[in-house]
């Protein structure tokens, strides 16, 4: 056996302590952290909807203007937009090779998910205030 340790990573890799990405782990984490919290929201928001099944429109809106219920929706929401916008990023980095494509789908993607964004919280706020 040889004294020399091998290692896939290259030297400035070691220098930097970077992955290929230089924020990888940053990246995953944030998609691990929003799929633990979309698990809860999901199911608090499947528990709302369900609630709603069968009643009339002034009802589900005086139901979905309460405080909880509004609160519960934005998060569900927001937090799954962030989840898509950080996998539709994750799809973009891994598959367009040009880098004009890549950085205009990625602007793209960030755009996409802010309108949708904003249409969300304008909607459930609207439902909550009017």
């Amino acid at each position: 056996m040889s004294d020399k340790s091998y290692s896939l990573r290259t030297p400035l890799n070691v220098v930097r302590h970077l992955g290929a990405a230089h924020g990888g782990t940053h990246h995953v984490m944030h998609m691990r952290f929003t799929a633990y919290a979309l698990l809860p929201l999901t199911i608090s928001f499947v528990w709302i909807v369900l609630g709603l099944i069968g009643k009339d429109y002034n009802t589900v809106r005086a139901e979905l203007s309460h405080p909880c219920p509004a609160i519960i929706t934005l998060l569900f929401l927001l937090t799954g937009i962030y989840h898509m916008k950080l996998g539709m990023q994750t799809i973009i980095e891994d598959y367009v090779h040009g880098e004009s494509s890549k950085h205009w789908s990625l602007w793209a993607n960030t755009f996409f998910c802010y309108v949708i964004g904003l249409s969300c919280v304008y909607a459930v706020l609207r439902i909550g205030f009017v």
